[in-house]
């Protein structure tokens, strides 16, 4: 789920520019349809989800501590962006929202479910 939402989270931003492109043609000085932003904090509640779900059922300390930073550098940046406090290249958004991807297909890849409430990684770090 964490690794979907990211993902998808991924092509919502790189789709973004091209909503803009496009709607440039139609309506003049508009920054887009009010739902398109919504949906940045839609995925970012969907992923906070997911990160806490995935950090909960994870043995590997540091990868839980990376989940929640990603999270939280992604939702600081999405705040930031949204409200221009401080001028950041939008392409930032980018390296938490990669990052969440990889450590959830990492957490997939290393972790072996034996039951529903515990996960033994092959790693124990």
């Amino acid at each position: 789920m964490g690794a979907l939402a990211s993902g998808l989270c991924v092509l919502h931003c790189l789709a973004t520019p091209l909503l803009f492109i496009v709607q440039a043609g139609a309506t003049c000085g508009e920054a887009g349809p009010w739902w398109w932003s919504v949906i940045d904090f839609l995925f970012l509640a969907v992923s906070a989800v997911a990160v806490w779900k995935s950090a909960r059922e994870s043995n590997l300390k540091w990868l839980s501590s990376a989940l929640y930073v990603s999270w939280a550098v992604l939702a600081l940046l999405l705040v930031n962006h949204r409200l221009h406090l401080i001028p950041l290249p939008h392409m930032l958004l980018y390296l938490p929202a990669l990052a969440l991807v990889g450590f959830h297909i990492y957490n997939l890849r290393s972790c072996q479910c034996v039951d529903d409430g515990c996960c033994v990684s092959e790693h124990t770090v």
